[in-house]
Parts: structure tokens; C-alpha cells; sequence
């Protein structure tokens, strides 16, 4: 029988301000990144207001730390699943901004030549494997992925990004389930940005926390701080060493906190505004990383605006980008559909 491995609480890394063995250029590059993830999605929301982009919009706002410290922990060969509100696990992931904004704004030079649009964003090559706007469906596509490392005797880790909502799907339970049995290199993070789309996850839940859930499985549960980039990343890097050495998955819930709502346009009914504002001022994961950095010694306040500017002009290269894209042509409308084969091997001919 599997020993039960309790949930462990991780304190925030920034009241000790513990390095986690990062070089001044690493702390700056999560920084860098987590700037990127905010300024993308604020010019995002300006887009999208102006009706300038096409679909829905999910922002990452306020959670950039969970995205930025996972991805940091992983090897360029390691892959990673998203969700609906997949813009920062993108960017964290290394994909550029100009096809993803090409992507939102339905142009062919985007990711997935603009059929995609927000939640479907996928690069095979940089190891995104797509965002999914089916709730926990990440789940079992990351364990499969994990599943086919183990097979090749490939030492790659799947990193599978889902919201609290989708903890209590039953692909949760089944995902979990059989990569714990087959001690599969995968990591399950559950963002729990305390709301699922209208109402608080207490509502939703019948224990306090997701991650007490692992010990059902035998796995490792662990809680951080989901605001505190650099505890994100110990989390996390325990947790990807821990699958690359075969000795399975690990379940981290990261206790974050979206600023905007559900998704652009909400009324946000379930929550106050001065409670939002609350979280505003102490939660967010920019400015607490921005005053670590400069209690180190890492950085001056005159570097990190530098770094924000740069970051703002990026993401207006990326929209000029995407507005000068064509639209797509009839040549791609048959493109990227999996048709299959039939018993022989023989491709068979595309629907329609």
C-alpha cells in the first residue's frame, strides 16, 4: 500500500528572501517575464474593448507568478498544458507575442493561423500544447503526454496548468488517478484564483484545500503562495525533479487571485470591489517581486522601470505585428484538421 504523503505548506520565499539559488540575471528574467504577462494582457483588454480582437478574452492579471515560477523550474524538452486563460502560460513558456496577438486577432501569422483565437494558442515546438477552453481538459492530455515520455524512456516532465473549477471535474480525478498508478513524470497545478466563474471555490469545494486531494492518490500535495514568484518555483522545482527522477506526479496548489473578472465584461456579482482593490494592493505578484529585487540589491528602481518600458514597447511591436498580418486565405481552411488513417496506413481524405 502507498505511503500517504500529507500536504506541505511553503512559506513565502520573499519574507526570507531566499535567492533559491537564482543568479541576478534569472531574478531579473522572472521579473521580466511577469512584466510581459501584465503588460500583454492590459493592452489585450484595450484590444478587446475597441472590438480589435475576435472570441472571448480569460486575463491572467494578478496570477502572473504561478505561470512565470512553473515554467522557470522546467528544461526546454519539457512540455506544458493550459486552459482558457492560457495568455501567461504561453509568454512563460517562450512563445513570442507577435503571433500571439496575430493569433487573438484571428491573422494568418498567428500560432494557429487565427482559427484558434484566445483559448486555443498551441506550439508543438516550444512545448505548449495548447490552451483548451474545455474545463480540466489539460488533465489527461498532459498525463498522456507523460505517459509517452515513460514509454520512450524519454527524461521529460508534462506541467499541466488548471483552475480550481476544473478540480472538481471527473478528468481531475481519472488524469490524477492513472498517472499516479504508473508514477508518470507530470505535475498538476492548480491555480486556485479563489473563483470559479460565479461563485467562490468554498462553494465549490468540501474541504479547504485542493491539494489535500493528493493524498487520496498517494502524491505529494503541496500549497504555496501563488503571489510570490520565487516560492512558486521552489514549489515547482521540486516537484518537476521529483517526476524526471520516475518517482511520479505531484499535485501543487498555488493560492493566487485574479484582479479582472471571470472573463472581459463580467459584473463579478460573487465579489466586492473593495475587495478586489484589497488584493490590488497586497497581492500583487509584480510589485512584491519588484521590492525583493531591490532588497537584494538586484536591481534599482530606475532598472526595473526600464525593463517595464521595454516591456510595454514589445507589446506594441506585437500588435503593429498582428495588424499589418493578412487575414487567412482559403488555402489554410482545410489545414490543421486531423483526419487519420484507415487500417493499412493510408491517409484518409479530409471531411468536406
Amino acid at each position: 500500500m502507498a505511503t500517504l504523503i500529507q500536504h506541505t505548506e511553503v512559506p513565502p520565499a520573499s519574507a526570507a528572501i531566499d535567492r533559491r539559488g537564482l543568479s541576478d540575471e534569472q531574478l531579473l528574467d522572472l521579473y521580466r517575464t511577469m512584466l510581459r504577462i501584465r503588460r500583454f494582457e492590459e493592452r489585450v483588454k484595450e484590444l478587446f474593448l475597441e472590438a480589435r480582437l475576435y472570441g472571448s478574452v480569460h486575463l491572467y492579471i494578478g496570477e502572473e507568478a504561478v505561470a512565470t515560477g512553473a515554467c522557470a523550474a522546467l528544461q526546454p524538452g519539457d512540455v506544458i498544458s493550459s486552459t482558457h486563460r492560457g495568455h501567461g502560460h504561453c509568454i512563460a513558456k517562450g512563445l513570442e507575442l507577435g503571433p500571439m496577438m496575430a493569433e487573438l486577432m484571428g491573422k494568418a501569422t498567428g500560432y494557429n493561423h487565427g482559427k484558434g483565437g484566445s483559448m486555443h494558442i498551441a506550439d508543438l515546438d516550444k512545448g505548449m500544447l495548447g490552451a483548451n477552453g474545455i474545463v480540466a481538459a489539460g488533465i489527461p492530455i498532459s498525463a498522456g503526454a507523460a505517459l509517452g515520455f515513460w514509454i520512450r524512456g524519454e527524461p521529460r516532465v508534462a506541467l499541466c496548468f488548471f483552475g480550481d473549477g476544473g478540480a472538481n471535474h471527473g478528468a481531475f480525478h481519472e488524469g490524477i488517478n492513472f498517472a499516479a498508478v504508473y508514477k508518470l513524470p507530470v505535475v498538476f497545478i492548480c491555480e486556485n484564483n479563489q473563483y470559479a466563474q460565479y461563485q467562490s471555490v468554498q462553494q465549490d469545494l468540501p474541504i479547504e484545500h485542493v491539494a489535500d486531494r493528493a493524498a487520496a492518490y498517494g502524491i505529494p500535495g503541496v500549497i504555496v503562495d501563488g503571489s510570490d514568484v520565487l516560492a512558486v518555483y521552489a514549489a515547482a522545482k521540486q516537484a518537476v525533479e521529483r517526476a524526471r527522477r520516475g518517482e511520479g506526479p505531484t499535485l501543487i496548489e498555488a493560492k493566487t487571485y485574479r484582479f479582472e473578472g471571470h472573463f472581459l465584461g463580467d459584473p463579478e456579482p460573487y465579489r466586492t470591489k473593495e475587495e478586489v482593490a484589497q488584493a490590488r494592493a497586497s497581492k500583487d505578484p509584480i510589485t512584491r517581486f519588484a521590492a525583493v529585487l531591490q532588497q537584494l540589491g538586484v536591481a534599482t528602481a530606475e532598472r526595473l522601470e526600464q525593463l517595464d518600458e521595454e516591456s510595454r514597447a514589445e507589446v506594441e511591436r506585437a500588435v503593429e505585428f498582428a495588424e499589418s498580418s493578412p487575414e487567412p486565405g482559403p488555402d489554410l481552411l482545410l489545414t490543421d484538421i486531423f483526419t487519420g488513417a484507415d487500417a493499412d496506413g493510408r491517409s484518409l481524405p479530409r471531411a468536406g
